[in-house]
């Protein structure tokens, strides 16, 4: 197992998952699956020392610091933990899980075995503060369920759309801080595993934030490995969310890096706006965000009509333009003409660190972004971020 240049040499072999059953699967196969299903997610209960969960594995604390692999549970264990799956412990439904939080996979829904074998498989070989933590996982019987760690915030979903008239929305500088965190994870992903690993399945609901909203990805069933040597992309079954595909991937199948940039950018479109890809209880030509967005994206005296009104104008006017840029550069048609992870990530640095701040706040005075040291592009912010006019140049 040498795919990844992440892998610990202390971590168990991840390539071979025993089913009770005594059938072992292969990473040569499974990590090519294309179908991903979803379940049920539980939070356990669990004993704590020094503020580390003491659920243990067959063999091994879970938590050891001498190893980060993924342990096996039996089911009786995390039966009880969750006290018998009690409908009181459910804290969603859907590819998310939340020390302890347990995701039961729905016996009849898409994810079989195979599909369950890439998750514990890329959580187990990719490793990242911006990625969501793998604990365990069961495969005794017919029961297939992963352990993560609890990320006690939920979802970016739980904090941008349909919110309870006593929920706080999300700052400008949180949203700021939630958009670095997920580039630096989809980053790692695309530029420092090897080969590096296609998304697939960017969304607001898969990036789930702790008690101090730093974001993690998660749900990796639909994961694939990017396309190496002279290959120029991954051919496959066409998978993924409506409203956050890019639109080659969706008419082709043909699966790239810059598939996830584009689902990056309708990421940043919803933090813009506080409104859902895609809405059924808007108007007709307001359900699909990127649709609806463009002309404001393409008029300047027009982008702060984007804002959600949930801000009530709390940020800068500036910044915000430099922000709507970004997420044009994004969401280009043309898969070339997006920029690379390492660019974007680059870019929001440099906004995040200029915060918003309302005492002193005069219109904005965020400057523009310097050029990727590393990848040796810059970002152009134009006077009218033109989705059709913005560009990387080299």
């Amino acid at each position: 197992m040498s795919w990844f240049s992440c892998i610990s040499p202390c971590r168990k072999d991840v390539s071979k998952i025993e089913d009770s059953n005594g059938i072992r699967s292969s990473s040569r196969y499974t990590l090519d699956s294309s179908v991903s299903g979803r379940g049920k997610a539980y939070l356990g209960s669990a004993e704590h020392n020094k503020g580390q969960c003491s659920l243990k594995g067959k063999d091994k604390d879970v938590n050891s610091p001498k190893c980060k692999a993924a342990r096996s549970f039996t089911f009786r264990e995390l039966a009880n933990v969750t006290r018998n799956f009690k409908a009181a412990n459910l804290i969603g439904e859907g590819g998310f899980g939340r020390i302890v939080a347990i995701k039961q996979l729905n016996h009849n829904g898409l994810q079989g075995n195979q599909e369950f074998i890439v998750e514990v498989l890329m959580l187990s070989l990719l490793h990242h503060s911006n990625l969501v933590n793998l604990i365990g996982y069961c495969t005794e019987g017919d029961q297939r369920l992963l352990v993560y760690e609890y990320m006690s915030m939920g979802s970016l979903e739980d904090h941008l759309f349909d919110l309870n008239p006593d929920k706080e929305p999300l700052e400008w500088n949180t949203r700021m801080k939630i958009a670095v965190g997920a580039a630096r994870g989809l980053e790692y992903l695309h530029c420092k595993a090897n080969p590096p690993v296609i998304y697939r399945d960017l969304k607001s609901a898969n990036i789930l934030l702790d008690n101090d909203f730093n974001p993690k990805l998660s749900d990796f069933g639909l994961a694939k490995l990017g396309p190496v040597g002279d290959n120029t992309h991954v051919s496959t079954r066409v998978m993924g969310t409506y409203g956050y595909c890019a639109p080659e991937y969706a008419m082709s199948g043909k699966l790239t890096l810059k598939s996830d940039i584009y689902s990056f950018g309708v990421v940043l479109l919803e933090l813009i706006t506080g409104r859902k890809a895609i809405d059924r209880t808007k108007i007709q030509g307001e359900q699909n965000l990127v649709s609806w967005s463009r002309p404001f994206i393409k008029d300047r005296r027009k982008v702060v009509q984007l804002v959600d009104p949930l801000l009530q104008g709390r940020f800068s006017v500036r910044c915000l333009h430099h922000m709507i840029a970004i997420t044009a550069m994004c969401l280009q048609e043309q898969s070339n003409f997006r920029p690379l992870m390492g660019d974007v990530v680059v870019a929001l640095e440099y906004l995040a660190s200029q915060p918003y701040k309302p005492e002193a706040h005069t219109g904005g005075t965020c400057s523009h972004p310097p050029s990727s040291p590393s990848q040796g592009h810059m970002f152009m912010f134009p006077r009218e971020p033109d989705a059709s006019k913005i560009s990387m140049h080299v």
